[in-house]
């Protein structure tokens, strides 16, 4: 029998990655009473003919079986374990064709705490956070990742919760940004497609903010920026102090390793949103985000996976992991009295791809890097076999939400004509 990702999350055998223990994580806030994650939990508690088919459920199956582990080099899991962070791999695969050859890229997702306290100077709280990835990017290097995708605003700690203006100074401009260069030096280093979620300076148009996603391709070059469409104003979210909704419509960067684009955080809670990259003929979709577990962890396993099916794409999740807390107490959009942190960001990055297919999740409380060989192939297969595409029906909700958007529109309901009254 082929080892699968679950029975080697369980068991620790040869071919899968090892993984962080119970003991491990039983004193680190953020732990699952103290696991790493939900699949670990399970792995551990449940009798193999059982967790057989709870995986199955809960990861779906790719091309018959659960998505399996690449056996990443022990030098490179060594390092990783040295270093602190959690390192796993798995690929998906696609049926074999006879016209078209495979078409199989290396993606990778970095998930990271921030590494000094918020009080610290912000020039050391950036360099420190580069020094962090820098050393996380030269694995991934070393492991022949040709996309890699960092978290929202990798570059700083999520201080948007606050509404203090003095974060904005993190701010950068796209082309000549510190973090940009930094980016474009490993990219081209590595031969690597490099996503970089920062928050922008954009001078041109009166130093205003935005939230956006600059896309630097393998030659070190910046090929384009995506700036997210969606603002949150919910809870702590206090994202719309500091920057408001982006201008770049649904771009799709046409790059060496396929075609990606990148749906920022909030952007995930939004179908049609998902939907138009689609349209717009994406194969990979980054989802780079920040978000919190008391707000959104029991969505954020469906989502991404649910984008990735309805749209025949592969989709990389990231969530940034650890609890940030500032300096001085702020209060919340949801009564909540005052406090000095968002909560816990819970981690937990993943890969779907268009079968329904998924990884297991990378740690809720650690630094991590999850890394997916993918065949590209398996876009067109699932459209071919699904045919979402072909039955949508475009021109009805076009016609539909022309009517919506204006004014005079009134909601298509039938009454029950026993509910009128005589």
């Amino acid at each position: 029998m082929e080892p699968n990702a679950w029975e080697c999350v369980s068991n620790g055998g040869e071919t899968g990655n090892p993984q962080p223990t119970c003991a491990d994580s039983s004193q680190i806030p953020g732990s699952l009473a103290g696991f790493h994650s939900l699949h670990q939990l399970l792995a551990a508690h449940l009798p193999p003919p059982v967790f057989q088919e709870v995986s199955r459920l809960l990861l779906g199956l790719n091309g018959g079986k659960l998505v399996r582990t690449i056996p990443l080099p022990t030098h490179l899991l060594s390092v990783a374990k040295s270093s602190g962070f959690d390192l796993q791999g798995y690929f998906f695969t696609a049926s074999d064709e006879q016209l078209r050859p495979p078409r199989k890229v290396r993606v990778a997702l970095i998930q990271n705490k921030i590494v000094l306290p918020t009080t610290d100077p912000f020039q050391d709280q950036k360099r420190a956070i580069m020094a962090r990835i820098q050393s996380m990017i030269d694995v991934a290097g070393a492991a022949g990742v040709n996309v890699l995708c960092l978290q929202e605003a990798w570059t700083m700690p999520f201080a948007f919760c606050t509404r203090e203006k003095s974060w904005c100074e993190f701010s950068e401009s796209v082309e000549e940004g510190e973090s940009t260069k930094f980016i474009q030096a490993l990219a081209k280093k590595y031969n690597m497609v490099i996503v970089s979620s920062i928050l922008e300076r954009d001078s041109v148009h009166g130093d205003t903010l935005w939230n956006t996603a600059v896309v630097v391709g393998n030659n070190g070059n910046v090929i384009g920026k995506h700036r997210k469409n969606h603002i949150p104003r919910v809870g702590d979210f206090n994202e719309s102090t500091y920057y408001m909704e982006g201008n770049t419509g649904h771009p799709v960067f046409e790059t060496a390793y396929g075609k990606i684009a990148v749906n920022i955080c909030y952007g995930r809670h939004h179908p049609l949103n998902w939907h138009v990259f689609g349209m717009n003929g994406a194969e990979i979709v980054l989802n780079p985000s920040a978000t919190v577990g008391d707000l959104s962890e029991p969505l954020w396993p469906i989502e991404a996976r649910n984008a990735a099916i309805a749209n025949s794409y592969f989709v990389g999740a990231i969530n940034r992991v650890g609890t940030e807390t500032f300096p001085r107490p702020f209060t919340s959009g949801d009564g909540k009295g005052e406090h000095t942190d968002f909560g816990h960001f819970y981690g937990s990055s993943y890969f779907a791809a268009p079968d329904g297919s998924c990884t297991p999740s990378l740690s809720r409380c650690q630094d991590g890097m999850l890394i997916a060989d993918m065949d590209l192939n398996l876009c067109r297969q699932v459209k071919d076999k699904w045919g979402f595409q072909m039955t949508a029906r475009y021109e009805m909700y076009a016609d539909y939400l022309s009517k919506y958007i204006k004014s005079g529109f009134k909601p298509h309901v039938v009454k029950d004509p026993f509910l009128i009254k005589n």
